[in-house]
């Protein structure tokens, strides 16, 4: 029979420490899978303002929000290396400098709708979203979370991203901060997994 590299190498000693050493090994190979996961493909994030109500929610008594916890995401790191960005995904993204310093309570990174792509125009007219001059389609956002706002047009810039929450009138987005590069993007979110009765997969 062979012997696995521990066994091999704890061959001799008593067996009780054969054990310890052996879960030891389990438990850190479990750790390095789990962090090699969260730092290449997949990654966990919690949603903490109501600016994706009511696709994803935040937990009361924070302002618009829906519920009493707040969704748990999981984003999905590895995606956007193959292909583009699609518009109406929901996706990770590093938050640029001015987001930081505009939006309350706006921490690194970033949840919110990919609107505008690379080259198009986006314009905003009585709260309803024009791309290159056409009206876009948008079911995730509800008519009582639009806002009435009447801004220019504006061209989105190569290789950038014009990203918006589906609460309009709660959403701090490139509407305030601009847009963002491909490279800051983290990934799409592909499923809610807590709380246990928001379990689902996008």
């Amino acid at each position: 029979m062979k012997l696995n590299p521990i066994d091999r190498l704890t061959r001799g000693l008593p067996h009780s420490t054969r054990v310890v050493i052996d879960w030891v090994v389990t438990i850190a190979g479990a750790v390095l899978i789990v962090l090699a996961l969260k730092a290449f493909i997949v990654n966990p994030y919690r949603i903490p303002s109501s600016s994706m109500e009511p696709s994803l929610h935040c937990a009361r008594p924070g302002a618009d929000c829906q519920a009493h916890y707040s969704d748990r995401v999981l984003a999905d790191r590895i995606s956007f290396r193959f292909r583009k960005p699609t518009r109406g995904e929901t996706i990770v993204f590093k938050a640029p400098l001015l987001a930081r310093e505009r939006c309350s309570g706006g921490g690194g990174t970033f949840v919110k709708r990919l609107i505008g792509l690379p080259g198009e125009r986006w314009e905003e007219r009585d709260g309803i979203v024009y791309i290159n001059g056409k009206v876009l389609k948008e079911p995730y956002v509800k008519p009582d979370r639009r806002d009435n706002r009447t801004l220019p047009e504006r061209v989105i810039p190569k290789g950038q991203y014009f990203f918006m929450g589906d609460n309009r009138a709660a959403s701090c987005d490139s509407r305030e901060w601009g847009t963002v590069p491909r490279k800051d993007l983290v990934g799409e979110v592909f499923a809610v997994y807590w709380p246990p009765n928001r379990i689902s997969f996008r």
